[in-house]
């Protein structure tokens, strides 16, 4: 039931004041007193129905109290705004009315308050990215900065080239005195001044083909001499070459001759491997045809060397025995001569009229066994009238053979 009907509540209102047929709101100055009493804000006043004489305070200001209260508990946040927290890769610069005063690393300090002293945390370990002649917008959408990336080259060609610039800092205290604007600011502007230098000092031919990796690393020692000259506290990490092409205008044409290019170097490989392939076949029978021509001529020298010896030594035999040498000699060249022949010499010196066999097949191949026989000496038949026959070889003098050899000889004659 509301408060302001009869009921088992009482006849109070919610203030405890009896409701006396009121039905007004209650009095806000009262209410207003009994906080103050209640907090002992108006003590010494001269309030209803104080009646001490006690003049302790008693020229005071009712609200000096709360004053005070609020004065305490405002200096104590201003106390407790003075503790801060440095993370892990930050570092904090102190300043004391504007003025450095120490960097402060990881962890929790204090500092007096502002206006009489501010800290600015910086981060040192983080990698930053500004790029140069274009921007991107996610994925591999890139939009093209013509008045960062177009540059002259030393051939007077005008090439198309983006770059992108990885930094950190190195000295928070360079960065906040020596820098004025935004640090992606001044590396830009920094960055296309080196590369303009670089690729004024290149041709496009270079830049556009195997000089990529040496722009971008002579841009990268330029860039980070001009900071450290200007005392700007960043270090470049790398710079990368994103892209160099000539203008739009003029690409067909140098792809064209980016390709004719290829070509002749596509070419050149081929003919280097058929140059390796070829020359060391042709040098290889250059040395076997030498070789061979060397052992011709060593065997022809030894031959002849043999030959010599040998003549040299039957000289020497013919003079101590010439008959007997003679003889020797004979037998050897009609060994040589019919050795190889399918004809039969007989003896009939002896006479008589006995019909003799001659296995004339067997002695034909054993004629052809001797003479195609390699390293081995050369076999002569001699038939005797009995059928019988003998063989001599080159070393043996027996009368036998010199008799069979007259004999041959007179045949031969007749």
């Amino acid at each position: 039931m509301p408060w302001d009907q009869p009921g088992s509540g009482g006849d109070k209102d919610p203030w405890g004041q009896k409701k006396n047929n009121q039905q007004g709101p209650p009095d806000l100055d009262k209410v207003i007193k009994d906080i103050k009493e209640k907090l002992g804000l108006s003590r010494g006043g001269r309030g209803r129905g104080d009646n001490s004489s006690d003049g302790a305070g008693g020229g005071k200001n009712p609200g000096y109290g709360m004053f005070v209260v609020i004065g305490i508990v405002a200096l104590g946040f201003w106390v407790a705004s003075g503790f801060y927290t440095i993370t892990q890769g930050e570092q904090g610069i102190e300043l004391r009315l504007g003025k450095y005063k120490r960097t402060t690393e990881a962890g929790l300090h204090w500092h007096i308050p502002s206006p009489i002293e501010s800290v600015d945390i910086i981060n040192v370990q983080s990698v930053n990215t500004v790029e140069v002649g274009y921007r991107s917008r996610g994925g591999s959408n890139n939009t093209s900065v013509p008045r960062e990336a177009l540059m002259l080259t030393k051939d007077e060609n005008i090439i198309d080239i983006q770059f992108a610039v990885l930094y950190d800092v190195k000295s928070p205290t360079d960065l906040m005195f020596n820098v004025a604007d935004p640090i992606e600011t001044v590396v830009r502007q920094a960055t296309e001044s080196a590369v303009r230098e670089t690729i004024g000092q290149n041709s496009m031919d270079f830049a556009i083909t195997e000089g990529r990796s040496v722009i971008a690393s002579e841009t990268q020692t330029l860039l980070q001499k001009i900071l450290d000259r200007y005392q700007t506290g960043i270090n470049v990490r790398s710079v990368e070459m994103q892209d160099a092409q000539p203008p739009s205008e003029v690409k067909d044409a140098f792809d064209d001759a980016v390709r004719a290019r290829e070509d002749e170097q596509r070419l050149k490989n081929l003919a280097e491997a058929y140059s390796n392939d070829v020359i060391p076949r042709a040098r290889g029978l250059a040395v076997r045809a030498t070789q061979e021509a060397e052992a011709y001529k060593a065997s022809v020298i030894a031959k002849a060397e043999g030959e010599a010896s040998r003549f040299d030594q039957i000289r020497t035999e013919y003079e101590k025995a010439p008959v007997v040498t003679r003889d020797r000699l004979y037998i050897e060249t009609m060994q040589q001569v019919l050795g190889t022949t399918s004809k039969m010499v007989i003896d009939q010196s002896q006479g008589g009229n006995s019909v003799m066999y001659l296995p004339l097949d067997k002695m034909i191949e054993n004629s052809r066994k001797s003479s195609s026989s390699s390293g081995s000496n050369n076999n002569s038949m001699f038939t005797s009238p009995t059928g019988t026959g003998t063989s001599s070889t080159p070393g043996q003098f027996n009368q036998s053979g010199a008799n069979a050899g007259r004999s041959a000889n007179r045949s031969t004659t007749r």
